[in-house]
């Protein structure tokens, strides 16, 4: 047995030099655990190998540094988190986010010689992925998903995707019966000092005397100290089980002489399990979250390529409504031209007294209307040059391209004939190729997935628990007659630990039966309306398609055979123009035939021009109605994410032919997978 300490200062001493005992296994212990850094969690086991971000300068306070990464690029992996090895503090740093870049993007002052912007139909087009405001604003839902998946992967719900209308991804809209901890490894530790005079009403476990008042009655109070150090691991897997791992050590010194040990340490190491046999058990209902996160990500690059073809599509009218714009002009100024000529001869005939004046005064009149003819086909081509221009940059007011001519290099052409020979193909390539159909895909297995939790939700609880302990007690004896004073303290507790002299059993099931459970039942009613809701906004979208389809289809048909007959009446009418003026230098025509045969000219060239650019907008809306823009013009969603387009891109209908371009197959890989 021990010797009881005859002053407290002895006790606090003893203290003292226990808490430095067990001040170097808590260090140890800490940087151990945070080396290690705990399982992985399934998520982050799944994700491809990174390279570890550069260690940063050491810092006073690291919370405050930031990691730089860089949005113009899809290079960066927003789905994973930054390693804690061989940086120990870089999960607990923010990753510094720029800001959005606002200003053009170079490849367009390579364009511009002499204030003017000379582009191919291919460089609109890749002008137009790389500064379209849309797509800019678009290009952040993949990367906000891809943060979705972050944090599902630590087991809470994901963002989903802002700005689409994704029914089946509402994964915290139904709370389940079962708790989703966190996959992520909760490292827990606290270390206290307790210093406590505590009166004693037994003189049995109390020292001799007494003081105060009543001191006939009263014990002499006790003097404890006690310093603990605990330390807790818990984490939850997708299979439904949780884990958590207890170490304990609690260190005391006393007055009473009751003790075998004084002062004492007591070490203890409890190992525990959980799993949940019915509500919350499965891997699917588990890592729901998860699939949920993915399945958006998806959608979010369905979305961005459906934006992609938007712009696209927009961008190729834009630009041959600006090229039919400017070959207007030069028809309207050719006929102003050809009006002036005619007016001045007739003006000289007048003085001569060859000609009526009544012949002049229609001259002057053609003469104006195709003056203001002109004005109008200027105006046009401002208008259509202003539209192609916010197209095709991110700040048009910016000085370098605010006042510059845009000129196109294309021209009007009829493109080959490679269409689907059959409306049913065509309807056929719209269904396995529009993204507003797909993202219809990923949108129903969320809804599937939300109806399986919602039903594993309906369960009771039903939980299984075990556990397994060993403690340890050692300190310093007190002498007997047979036996001096002994001393021992931490190693030889942990000694008893790792011995298992004091093992601790224990397993536990536990029910929880909900009465009338009218909650989950909503829940999973919900759930199958919204997954019904889906299915029928998938055939209503498919309707959609049938009719966009059909319409382009016919549309483009039309407008192709639309070119064949403006083209041969254009061509006519030039001939019948060019026979009048002979006919009316020989004096056997009027200035009247004239004037009416250039009208009907100027009015074939300008439908044989209309009828091109809305043949070439034609194929463009069919390509985007079946799905081929990206395809068509070889444009990969990857590049379009990364606001930089390398290569060129395949326009059909140029006057380059179809051997624009290099070969680079629409892969709709998803970008932030790479």
């Amino acid at each position: 047995m021990r010797v009881r300490s005859a002053m407290t200062s002895q006790c606090r001493t003893q203290a003292a030099s226990g808490a430095t005992v067990l001040a170097r296994p808590l260090l140890a212990l800490i940087l151990a655990a945070t080396l290690v850094g705990g399982p992985v969690s399934p998520a982050y086991a799944q994700a491809a190998p990174q390279n570890p971000p550069p260690a940063p300068a050491p810092q006073a306070a690291p919370s405050a540094v930031t990691t730089p990464i860089s949005v113009g690029t899809a290079k960066y992996h927003f789905s994973r988190a930054p390693r804690p090895f061989p940086n120990l503090f870089a999960p607990y740093r923010a990753i510094k986010v720029p800001p959005s870049p606002m200003v053009n993007s170079p490849r367009i002052e390579q364009l511009i010689h002499d204030n003017k912007l000379e582009i191919s139909l291919q460089d609109a087009v890749e002008l137009a992925l790389e500064n379209s405001v849309d797509i800019a604003v678009r290009r952040y839902y993949p990367w906000i998903a891809d943060v979705g998946i972050l944090k599902a992967s630590s087991g809470f719900s994901g963002y989903g995707i802002p700005g689409a209308a994704i029914a089946g991804s509402s994964a915290s809209l139904n709370p389940f019966a079962f708790i989703i901890t966190q996959y992520d490894p909760l490292l827990t530790s606290s270390v206290s000092v307790d210093d406590r005079t505590q009166p004693i009403n037994n003189p049995f476990i109390s020292g001799t005397g007494a003081t105060g008042a009543g001191a006939a009655l009263r014990a002499t109070p006790d003097f404890i100290h006690t310093d603990t150090f605990n330390t807790q691991y818990s984490q939850y897997f997708p299979t439904g089980t949780s884990m958590t791992v207890t170490y304990d050590n609690t260190r005391s010194s006393s007055d009473p002489t009751a003790n075998f040990f004084n002062p004492y340490v007591q070490s203890s190491i409890f190992v525990s399990f959980s799993q949940n046999l019915l509500s919350g058990f499965g891997l699917t209902v588990n890592r729901r979250n998860i699939i949920i996160a993915n399945n958006n990500r998806k959608i979010a690059d369905l979305d961005f390529a459906q934006q992609a073809i938007t712009t696209v599509t927009n961008t190729i009218t834009a630009y041959w409504e600006l090229a039919y714009a400017r070959e207007n002009v030069k028809v309207q100024q050719q006929a102003v031209a050809v009006s002036e000529k005619l007016y001045s001869d007739n003006k000289k005939q007048l003085e001569i007294g060859t000609m009526a004046p009544l012949d002049v005064t229609r001259a002057e009149s053609e003469l104006a209307t195709n003056q203001l003819n002109f004005i109008v086909a200027q105006t046009v081509q401002l208008t259509d040059e202003q539209t192609l221009k916010n197209a095709i940059t991110r700040n048009p007011l910016d000085p370098k391209v605010v006042n510059i001519e845009i000129i196109p290099t294309d021209k009007p052409t009829a493109p080959a004939q490679t269409e689907a020979p059959s409306f049913e193909e065509a309807l056929k390539e719209a269904y396995g190729k529009r993204p507003d159909l797909l993202e219809q895909v990923y949108n129903l297995r969320n809804a599937a997935l939300d109806v399986k939790a919602t039903h594993n939700a309906l369960l009771p609880t039903a939980t299984l628990s075990a556990q397994y302990g060993t403690v340890g007690l050692a300190g310093n004896s007190k002498p007997t007659p047979t036996m001096p004073a002994t001393y021992a303290g931490f190693i030889d507790a942990m000694r008893d630990v790792f011995h298992n002299d004091f093992p601790d059993y224990a397993a536990q099931i536990s029910i929880t039966i909900p009465i009338r459970n009218r909650s989950l039942q909503a829940d999973n009613q919900r759930a199958q309306l919204v997954q019904r809701q889906i299915e029928m906004e998938v055939q209503q979208l498919k309707n959609a398609a049938l009719l966009d389809v059909r319409n382009t289809y016919i549309a483009l048909e039309q407008d192709r055979a639309r070119v064949q007959a403006a083209s041969k009446a254009s061509e006519l009418q030039r001939q019948t123009f060019e026979a009048e003026q002979k006919r009316y230098a020989l004096g056997a025509s009027t200035v009247y035939q004239v004037i009416l045969t250039q009208r009907d000219f100027i009015t074939a060239q300008g439908t044989e021009l209309r009828a091109l650019a809305d043949l070439l907008e034609a194929r463009a809306n069919y390509e985007r109605a079946v799905g081929r823009t990206l395809e068509a013009n070889h444009v990969t969603v990857a590049d379009a994410e990364g606001g930089k387009i390398e290569g060129q891109t395949l326009i059909p209908g140029t006057l380059h032919g179809q051997v624009v371009g290099v070969d680079k197959l629409f892969s709709g890989t998803n970008a932030g997978q790479k």
